[in-house]
Order: structure tokens, then sequence, then C-alpha cells
């Protein structure tokens, strides 16, 4: 373990852009995300208006002069926004912040709110990435988790942004469903497959508090078949060339989500829109340490409509060391090929020896493993993630 610390350059991580657009047709059960049923008429323009004068204050106050390497505009249900409300909220963006030549703009769809109108208007937008929440293509799942579509509308949406020019599609899509055995879940996976999309987010539905799921639980499978389920879920999608890189996103060669590995990798982001989070590093002139900040908007939509732009974060913090460690391991464990020594120190400032305890505790453990300057987690690591993340939480137990 005690290799020579590597010559890492001090200078800030890439920096993305999360926008959030918080609205949907109706609320699923499952669903813990901040978002909120449509009531009445949606204010599309000034929401617009708002997301744009939040995005200057944030450039403003933080002083944030990178381009950005990604945008992801998630919600909520993005594609209820028509195409002109897209088109202006990246002209604003572009004409406020330089945006890499090469730089990745996803959009979140819902099958039961696409039209192929709109995708056409996202795409001449400047959208290059769909991600479409099917989550499955069972009629009778689908009615369970609440969804507003059908599996022939959601066959239809991956058709239409085809001929809307997509050629880079992730979809979502989930396992462990009320009860749901482990042949069907075969079938349904089948049929994702053949819909031959670039990109699956492939994760086991939890029932997190404050939702109706949660309150009210359906019967859902046991650990031991869930577990089958999700191994079985990873054969089908090796086979068929999907490529494991991070515990829930498969992906074709070339087509890993560049946006969410920023965030694996403990990347920057900007984040605007009514409960969006964002993390900057500040790199001081003549200091070695970053100062790491994390922020949040306002949730509810009215009152983030109704804040002046300057009044927009309802929280910032500076990270301590503790919680530098902590995230990092949080984000960077979950990538199935790990990461280098370097990117710690590059992506935190600190030095090598301050994340070496941890390792070393979580090699004796058999949940890491080193290769030269490479760590990542073994088999039994990923099976225990949780017991792996948290291993980061307090200072390692001296070994004996």
């Amino acid at each position: 373990m005690n290799l020579p610390e590597p010559a890492v350059e001090r200078r800030a991580p890439p920096l993305s852009l999360y926008v959030h657009l918080p609205w949907c047709i109706s609320k699923c059960p499952y669903c813990d995300f901040n978002s909120h049923a449509l009531g009445g008429t949606t204010p599309f323009d000034p929401y617009v208006d708002r997301l744009i004068a939040d995005l200057e204050a944030d450039l403003d106050r933080f002083g944030v002069s990178r381009p950005l390497q990604s945008i992801f505009i998630g919600g909520g249900t993005p594609s209820l926004f028509p195409g002109k409300a897209i088109h202006r909220l990246l002209a604003g963006i572009a004409a406020r912040i330089e945006l890499a030549a090469d730089a990745e703009v996803t959009l979140e769809a819902n099958p039961g709110a696409a039209d192929a109108g709109r995708f056409a208007a996202y795409r001449e937008a400047g959208v290059n990435r769909l991600s479409i929440g099917v989550q499955s293509l069972s009629a009778s799942h689908l009615e369970r988790l609440g969804r507003i579509h059908d599996p022939t509308e959601a066959c239809a949406a991956v058709r239409m942004a085809r001929t809307a020019g997509f050629d880079n599609l992730n979809l979502d899509f989930m396992f462990g469903l009320p009860g749901q055995l482990l042949q069907a879940a075969a079938e349904d996976l089948d049929r994702l497959i053949a819909l031959e999309p670039e990109h699956l987010s492939y994760y086991q539905l939890t029932l997190e508090p404050n939702t109706r799921f949660f309150a009210h639980p359906p019967q859902m499978p046991d650990v031991d078949l869930a577990a089958d389920i999700g191994e079985q879920g990873a054969e089908l999608l090796g086979a068929a060339g999907y490529g494991r890189y991070e515990v829930s996103a498969y992906a074709r060669p070339g087509r890993c989500c560049r946006h969410n590995l920023g965030y694996w990798r403990f990347g920057d982001y900007l984040g605007i829109g009514a409960g969006a989070h964002g993390k900057l590093t500040k790199v001081e002139a003549g200091e070695t340490a970053f100062r790491i900040l994390r922020t949040a908007k306002h949730r509810d939509p009215d009152r983030y409509l109704g804040k002046h732009p300057e009044a927009l974060i309802s929280t910032c913090r500076e990270l301590c060391d503790a919680d530098v460690i902590f995230e990092f391991a949080l984000n960077a464990m979950r990538l199935t090929s790990g990461f280098e020594r370097s990117l710690f120190t590059a992506m935190t400032g600190l030095p090598w020896l301050r994340l070496e305890p941890y390792v070393a505790q979580g090699v004796e453990r058999g949940l890491v493993e080193q290769d030269g300057d490479r760590l990542c987690p073994t088999q039994r690591g990923r099976d225990f993630l949780d017991d792996l993340v948290g291993s980061f939480l307090s200072p390692p137990t001296p070994m004996s």
C-alpha cells in the first residue's frame, strides 16, 4: 500500500450542469424525487426565465468560468415542456457559459408524455441524448407502479426518438417489482433489450420514506429473490453487449453517461431549478487545499418562482475533510472499475495518505482490491456496497 504519493496538478474538477423541471402528470407511488403533480396552468415560460436567472446568479456568486462538459435536464417530467421552452433554456445557458464542443446534453422523458414533434424540437434545440423512463414492459407491473403509460406507448416513444434523430438513448428499467418472479423478470428485460438502447439504467425498486409505497407497502420479492433477479439481469445484459460500469448502469462501448460519470468521479456541477443540488470546488490561488461547497435550491416550485434570484439558495455549506472523504467514497466506489489513486487528490485536494487507512481496512475485509495505482470494490464489496461505503464514515480501527 505504501506507493509514492502521485504528482497531481491542483485545478478545479470538470464542470457539469443539472437542471430540475419539477412537474409530472401524476406522482408515482414509489417516487421520492422533488416532483409535483400538474395543477392548473404550468408556468413554462416564467420557470425558464427563473432558471436562466438562477444560473446567472450562481455564475456570479461562485465565479465559475469553466466550460460545461454536460447538461442533464431531469425531473419531474421534462418532456412535458414544449420544444420552444427547451430551446430557449439551452440558448440561455449557452449565452452565459461556454459549452464544450462535444458536450453531452440529456433530457428525461416519460413515455406517457411523449410527442414526436416535441422530440424533434428537443433535438433541434441541442439535446443529443434522451433518457426515457420505461421502468417495465409488463402492463400489469406498469399499472402497479402507477405509471401513466403502457408497453405499447413505451415502445412508440423509442421509435419516435429514433425518428427524431436520437442515436444515444438511455432506458430506465426497474426490477424487484411487486409480485415479480424470476422468469417474468427475464422476459421483461429481454423485451427491453430488443429495443436496442445504447444505455440502460437497471435498478431495484426500493421503498423510500415519504412515498405511498412506504406508507402502504405492496408485496415485494424477498431479499434472495430480488438478488437472484438482479444477478440474472446483469448476466442477460452482459450477454447482450452491455458493460456494467456502475452499480445500476450498463452501456454499449463508448456510450457511458458522461454526466453521471462526472458525479461518480467526484466532478463539479451547478444545480438550477426547484430543489436542485450543486457541488462546487474553489481552488484558491497559492493554496493546496480545496474548498468544496454543497448547495441546494428551494424545493417548492411556487416558492422558487417567487424568490429573488439572489435568494434561491436554501442551503450552502462547506464540506469538512471527513465529509469529503466519505462523499468521494460514496460516489467512486459505485464504479465497477474503481478509480485511480491520483483521482482522489485531483478531485479533493487532499493527499492520498488521508484515504489510505480506509482503503487498507477495506482490503483486509475483502471489500476492496488494489492493482497498482487502481482501486476497485471486489465482488463482495459490490454485494455489500452499503457496508463498504459506511466504512468511510469514521476513522478506521487500527489493525493489529
